[in-house]
């Protein structure tokens, strides 16, 4: 079809469409997000041979102290001495079920007050 440009899987929704003279690092610097979270929710992308046109899709916007995407409504306010190991034993679930939810956090960098989102109990 002429005209059609199939889309990434994008779990934010959020496209960003290679402009010229685009690099990764001048992508995050717009979005103010850093170049691994772009890697994270585009597997696969040579951050080396990005096209002119080319559809990216972008990390979710997440306020801070808050998410958007919480498919459990659970959440979690990260307190000094925070690890994502600690929570998860805390909380009966695994680091690697914490990090599902949340793919936007840097689990060695948790910052107080931020939000994360939990799994379900079970």
């Amino acid at each position: 079809m002429k005209g059609c440009v199939t889309m990434p899987y994008c779990p934010s929704g959020r496209y960003y469409t290679v402009e010229p003279g685009d690099t990764l690092w001048l992508i995050s610097q717009k979005i103010n997000r850093p170049v691994d979270d772009i890697i994270r929710v585009n597997p696969g992308i040579d951050p080396n041979r990005l096209m002119v046109g080319q559809v990216i899709c972008l990390p979710s916007i997440i306020p801070y102290g808050k998410t958007t995407e919480c498919p459990t409504g659970i959440y979690w306010e990260v307190a000094p001495g925070d690890t994502l190991y600690k929570i998860a034993k805390t909380v009966g679930t695994t680091v690697d079920k914490i990090l599902a939810l949340n793919p936007y956090i840097d689990p060695n960098n948790l910052v107080v007050g931020q939000v994360i989102c939990l799994p379900s109990p079970g």
